[in-house]
């Protein structure tokens, strides 16, 4: 049999003044950070007061014949959950074992990266790729390779990973979560 669910459960509870809390809320009205190879828009518990327990970034990685954009290799305390919004995109992901899996996406697919595993998005067709990243907590964080290895002492870094000191200074200490990716 079914049971008619109770119409009060819908309505969300109002805060003590009365008033119906803010429950929408539109990337438009964030600030767009440009970057190399795309764009980042963040919604955090500060721009949205309700969002206790969550945050979320909507990633824009260029595409087209010359240039794609990649979202840079980095990693979260928090598991990620991805909703993959326009264009065709691979995302790899990989442990501390040196264990590592590679997903494509297309427009309507989620993506999942557990909490303190390393990943990177390219972007693998001609046109854009956008996907929104959400995350349970009330702010947005990763940790970026590129701008941790230009935060680390060089000699260590040459001596780990035995690169030049060209490939050194190539790294950069401002964290830029969307790169260039080169040719398409």
């Amino acid at each position: 049999m079914h049971q008619r669910q109770n119409p009060d459960l819908l309505i969300p509870p109002c805060t003590d003044a009365g008033t119906m809390p803010n429950l929408r809320f539109s990337f438009a009205d964030t600030h767009v950070r440009l970057q190399p190879g795309g764009w980042t828009n963040e919604v955090t518990q500060p721009e949205l007061s309700i969002a206790t327990e969550i945050s979320g970034v909507q990633m824009h990685l260029n595409g087209g014949e010359t240039m794609t954009g990649v979202r840079e290799m980095h990693w979260h305390k928090e598991g990620e959950w991805q909703y993959y919004l326009e264009g065709s995109a691979r995302m790899t992901i990989f442990d501390s074992s040196s264990l590592a899996r590679t997903f494509d996406y297309q427009p309507g697919d989620v993506g999942n990266v557990p909490k303190v595993l390393g990943h990177y998005v390219e972007n693998t067709g001609n046109g854009p790729v956008r996907f929104l990243a959400l995350f349970h907590h009330p702010l947005y964080q990763d940790v970026s390779l590129n701008q941790w290895l230009a935060l680390t002492p060089p000699g260590l870094v040459k001596a780990h990973l035995n690169v030049s000191d060209e490939v050194i200074a190539s790294f950069s200490k401002e964290k830029q979560s969307v790169v260039s990716g080169g040719n398409a």
